[in-house]
């Protein structure tokens, strides 16, 4: 009887990792009855990574908060014990915009802050706060202003929300911050400033102009110089501090955090490693299996873990652009694309769950058969 985990990120924007999971596991029963099929869902730290820790067992705790241009929501965090999981996308991302409409200078993440204080009214002690998808350049700001801190300007009154308000940032009120045990879950390492930091890299892609990313710098900046003035923390040029529009930085340098790769946490999370016991083979994926997915993507994580068990890791991908060599450097013994059996993209994004379930059940065919 094979033994195989399946352990994918979402499609984005056609479907959610748990789906993926249970349609992967459908094609690979449909021609091996007898498999043992244990369904991972997995996530890097962005959108998704709350839905993860509850498929690995976390019990969702639902509450509402301030969404990233002021209105409320609804959100929650999962919880096990005294470890929470809060998702930044889910209270502060991109599908939370009324409208769909980019906020670049004013979005926030005083949400986050709140989501986290509640966590730790009820009772948590530890946080995993996964950071992407964040469609604010704030510096996270609102982070901490939504677990008590103010940010004050040069006649003592508080900064409106976002990120260009902090070029009138004169000092920061700590008195009133919680403090956690907080870990950041993420996939860039970018700086807080300059070329590659968060203003130049991400800002555009939340509606900035070339003008409005180069007032973000400038707001970045004093925010960043207020906090080792008052600190001493100079944290600014740390890995990850660009993370999330900046609440890499504010969670390091003010929080205290600790920044880690999103996909090892999470598979820390889901017990992946005990999982792998006694397992044949590891069905891993995303929606394009491409250099992004070399660069701290979940399906990445997930064939490295499986290589260091002589496990083969077969990825499935809406696309696949990577070459057969570059794949199996990178722990992946195969990749198998929708596009393989359905050339039209549009009936992929259509009916990803039909077309993950054919081409499971190919690489069923191709992995377990055959032995």
């Amino acid at each position: 009887m094979p033994r195989v985990v399946v352990a994918p990120d979402k499609f984005k924007g056609s479907l959610p990792a748990d789906r993926v999971a249970e349609a992967v596991a459908a094609g690979l029963r449909r021609v091996v009855p007898t498999a043992e099929v244990f369904e991972c869902p997995i996530a890097d730290g962005g959108e998704g990574t709350v839905a993860a820790a509850v498929a690995a067992g976390f019990r969702h705790v639902r509450l509402t908060a301030t969404g990233p241009t002021g209105e409320r929501v609804a959100t929650g965090y999962a919880r096990r014990g005294e470890t929470a999981v809060v998702e930044l996308a889910a209270v502060s991302g991109f599908g939370l915009l009324p409208g769909g409409r980019l906020a670049p200078l004013t979005a926030s993440t005083l949400g986050v802050g709140e989501v986290i204080r509640q966590a730790l009214d009820d009772g948590c002690t530890r946080v995993v706060l996964g950071i992407g998808g964040s469609t604010s350049t704030d510096g996270g700001a609102g982070l901490v202003r939504g677990l008590g801190a103010r940010l004050l300007d040069a006649d003592g009154d508080e900064l409106p929300p976002g990120g260009a308000a902090l070029l009138k940032l004169d000092r920061i009120d700590l008195d009133g911050l919680r403090e956690a045990d907080i870990v950041l879950a993420g996939d860039v390492d970018n700086p807080l400033l300059g070329e590659h930091g968060a203003a130049a890299v991400y800002a555009p892609q939340k509606g900035a102009t070339a003008a409005e990313v180069e007032l973000l710098e400038r707001a970045l900046a004093r925010f960043a110089a207020v906090v080792r003035a008052q600190t001493g923390a100079d944290l600014a040029e740390a890995p990850g501090a660009g993370a999330a529009g900046g609440v890499g930085f504010a969670a390091l340098a003010l929080l205290g955090a600790v920044f880690r790769p999103g996909i090892d946490v999470v598979l820390e999370l889901a017990g992946f490693e005990d999982k792998l016991t006694g397992t044949d083979l590891v069905i891993t994926g995303e929606g394009s299996v491409d250099e992004q997915t070399l660069r701290g993507k979940g399906p990445a994580g997930v064939a490295a873990a499986a290589k260091a068990h002589g496990i083969p890791a077969v990825a499935v991908a809406g696309r696949v652009t990577l070459a057969p060599e570059v794949l199996a450097r990178h722990g992946f013994s195969a990749a198998y694309a929708l596009t393989g059996i359905e050339p039209d993209i549009d009936r992929c994004l259509a009916h990803p769950a039909e077309l993950l379930e054919r081409l499971a059940a190919q690489v069923a065919t191709d992995w377990l058969t055959a032995s």
